[in-house]
């Protein structure tokens, strides 16, 4: 025989009511809320719910509220705002670079986790673990219409090195070396029709984990031909990149530095971007290495694209031109990372 319920079907719903309530307006929820916005920190210090929170797998006391509050001022002052890519009068396309933001929970539990205390913290704060999260510019360098690229966004402490290559194979085995020595990695711009006769070489360069890009097929002045045999120029290199090398390339370096518009829309519909340079070796008139390397020291920044050819000069000078990019606290890469909008934090503790 089934039991009867002793409370009338009234009163049950009017229960059922109030349960919903507590749950939707009631301590557990407001934590939950709180738990949701990037400023974790203050909601929870203003939650009722408190007492009942968990970060880090410890109860949340006194000294928790007072540490967690402590890093939601600080996660303020160490937030950057991203940096859109713009079309800049000289410079033309520079890309966007990512923001960064404190991840205030991975922050509050690893600094539970070393035993830290707001005053600890207050004191030292570059002992804290602070955790970071990149925020993404709203405009990106694909957002732009086609435009050239000379150099890379001044904030990032990048510098990209960029190999054109079109004739001789004499000094690139001593460059790769210098390059491993240094640990260092760069861009190879491969003339097509030297890619052709040099398949191996090329290997071995994309071997050593250099990035491999568009150069042209026959090192032709772009601006002087037409539509047709510039498209022809970049995509037979890209075609041969793709089936000797395995290739995806990205970027189109063009021969000599000449182009025109027409150039860089022919490139853009290939899904390449067109990237000149900030600082020229001039290696090709063979300078004394020692001038190079002090051009180099005298002139890099943030975001500097020098060009170097496969020369006695820069096989002389590679090595020099490293140090000095290091020396400004600057670090020596390829022209895709140099390009990118990822972070790169200078040499600091926690970020």
């Amino acid at each position: 025989m089934k039991s009867k319920s002793r409370w009338p079907p009234a009163v049950m719903l009017v229960v059922l009511a109030l349960l919903l309530a507590a749950g939707r307006y009631g301590p557990l929820h407001a934590y939950v809320e709180a738990t949701k916005s990037v400023g974790a920190g203050a909601a929870y210090a203003e939650s009722d719910a408190w007492g009942e929170a968990r970060l880090g797998g410890e109860p949340a006391d006194a000294a928790d509220r007072t540490l967690l509050d402590w890093l939601t001022k600080q996660a303020a002052k160490r937030a950057e705002a991203p940096l859109n890519a713009v079309n800049d009068r000289v410079w033309k396309a520079i890309p966007g670079y990512n923001g960064r933001e404190v991840d205030l929970q991975a922050t509050f539990a690893k600094a539970k986790e070393a035993g830290l205390t707001a005053e600890a913290a207050s004191a030292a704060p570059d002992m804290v673990p602070w955790v970071y999260r990149e925020t993404a510019p709203k405009i990106g360098l694909r957002d732009l219409p086609p435009l050239p690229v000379y150099r890379g966004n001044a904030a990032k402490p990048s510098v990209g090195l960029m190999i054109n290559v079109a004739w001789g194979n004499e000094y690139l085995p001593s460059i790769l070396d210098t390059l491993d020595k240094t640990g260092t990695k760069a861009t190879f711009f491969l003339d097509g029709s030297w890619l052709g006769k040099n398949k191996e070489m090329a290997l071995e360069i994309k071997r050593r984990g250099h990035e491999l890009s568009n150069h042209a097929y026959s090192h032709k002045n772009m601006s002087r031909i037409g539509d047709a045999d510039q498209l022809q120029e970049m995509s037979k290199t890209q075609a041969l990149l793709k089936k000797s090398l395995g290739v995806d390339n990205r970027l189109f370096a063009p021969p000599s530095g000449d182009y025109d518009a027409r150039t860089v829309r022919i490139a853009a519909g290939l899904g390449l971007t067109t990237v000149l340079w900030t600082l020229d070796t001039v290696d090709w008139k063979h300078p004394p290495a020692s001038a190079v390397v002090a051009k180099i020291s005298a002139n890099v920044a943030p975001g500097s694209l020098i060009l170097m050819h496969p020369t006695d000069t820069t096989e002389q000078a590679l090595a020099g031109i490293i140090r000095a990019i290091k020396a400004k606290g600057l670090v020596p890469g390829t022209v895709a990372e140099t390009l990118s909008p990822a972070r790169l934090e200078r040499n600091e503790k926690n970020g």
